[in-house]
């Protein structure tokens, strides 16, 4: 059995997305998504949330900001706090058994932009990094991202990054079965990706996801 699998989305629990558990759910059915990696930002409430609702589509995750760039797990059991160390975020997640990867490692648009060095120190102890974001403005970001992996024998992942509806599915990767990040890490490679790029506007609906939420809180 094969599973169209989305790595990198986000819900409500997101500063910067107004979906709900409960819809990303019934969307990621109708695009025929088998697997979706709840990823929001240094939270995985959204994900606990939208499991309950559907404990065979919905991985838990996280996508965590630390003192160097974003990191971007999956099977995660326990939250892990923003503004740690790299090192010390990827020990906590490796207690957990998490699957770790890195999110749009050379998007310099980002606040979670990583500098080379900084991601030299830390390839041993990861088990990916995303070779494709959907959201990257330009080609050569997700280029480079690609050549870095080929250069250091590293996996990858692909994520839509989707913090609206429209943009879930848009990248994924067809898997084997997987249950736990250790099967995750056993097939990994043998992924079949399904790329698409994702315009400005999806930037422009996350700015007036947050806006919005500024506005309700007055």
């Amino acid at each position: 059995m094969m599973y169209r699998t989305e790595f990198h989305c986000h819900t409500i629990y997101s500063k910067d997305s107004l979906v709900s558990p409960l819809r990303l759910v019934e969307t990621c059915r109708r695009k025929g998504i088998d697997r979706v990696i709840i990823t929001d930002h240094n939270s995985i409430a959204g994900a606990i949330e939208a499991q309950k609702i559907a404990p065979e589509l919905v991985i838990v995750g996280e996508e965590i900001m630390t003192t160097k760039g974003e990191i971007l797990a999956a099977f995660v059991k326990e939250e892990i706090p923003r503004g740690l160390t790299p090192q010390e975020t990827i020990g906590r997640l490796k207690e957990q058994r998490a699957f770790i990867s890195i999110s749009h490692p050379f998007d310099f648009t980002r606040s979670g932009h990583w500098q080379e060095a900084d991601l030299l120190e830390i390839l041993p102890e990861i088990d990916a990094i995303e070779t494709f974001n959907a959201r990257c403005l330009l080609p050569r970001m997700n280029k480079d991202a690609q050549e870095f992996a080929k250069k250091h024998n590293l996996a990858s992942t692909v994520g839509s990054d989707a913090h609206t509806l429209f943009e879930l599915g848009r990248a994924t990767l067809t898997l084997p079965q997987f249950k736990s990040g250790s099967e995750l890490r056993a097939v990994i490679r043998q992924g079949i990706p399904q790329m698409r790029r994702t315009g400005i506007h999806a930037r422009v609906a996350s700015r007036y996801a947050v806006l919005h939420k500024k506005i309700c809180k007055k």
